[in-house]
């Protein structure tokens, strides 16, 4: 039975650096046998249908076929996970500004988070929540301002990818779920 997956990549297509061509990826993921492909954005958002066993080889794969073009980090996500995270915001207020909300999806739980220090960092309108896998982000200033938001991954110590709030439920959208 096949289900649907939510690949997101980091840093990818953004300016001038790290170009990585979304037709080539699909065509890669669809003669790894993927199917129902979907991308949002060039900065590395793909839905795409798997069947549990394939999904496993997911991340090998693609990291392998994506490190032709961009050397990156990436995460995959099953629907039912981002759905959670998104379930799970802390700051439902926020979702009307909708690119103030960011979740960074983390490589994994992080064991020494230093939240004091980003407890220091963060301005008077910013908050934030680490739950499990995923880090909370409302910056109301925007995140390009945000002191917080530049060095939140190297105080979590675990690598991520961020996505603001129309990302995220543009995905839940793509996969079915909104």
């Amino acid at each position: 039975m096949k289900a649907d997956y939510i690949a997101l990549f980091r840093g990818i297509n953004v300016g001038e650096k790290n170009s990585l061509p979304m037709k080539a990826l699909v065509q890669t993921l669809e003669q790894n046998g993927y199917t129902g492909i979907k991308t949002y954005i060039q900065s590395g958002n793909i839905v795409f249908q798997s069947t549990a066993a394939k999904a496993a080889t997911y991340t090998r794969i693609i990291g392998e076929a994506i490190m032709n073009w961009v050397p990156t980090w990436h995460r995959g996500v099953k629907r039912q996970k981002l759905k959670e995270a998104a379930d799970a915001n802390p700051f439902p207020k926020a979702e009307a500004e909708s690119k103030s909300v960011h979740l960074y999806f983390l490589a994994k739980t992080p064991k020494d988070p230093d939240l004091e220090a980003l407890n220091r960092l963060k301005s008077g309108k910013e908050s934030f929540k680490l739950m499990d896998d995923v880090f909370y982000l409302h910056a109301p200033d925007g995140i390009g301002r945000s002191k917080l938001a530049a060095r939140a991954e190297k105080l979590i110590g675990v690598e991520a990818t961020a996505r603001n709030w129309n990302s995220v439920t543009k995905l839940l959208e793509m996969a079915h779920i909104r």
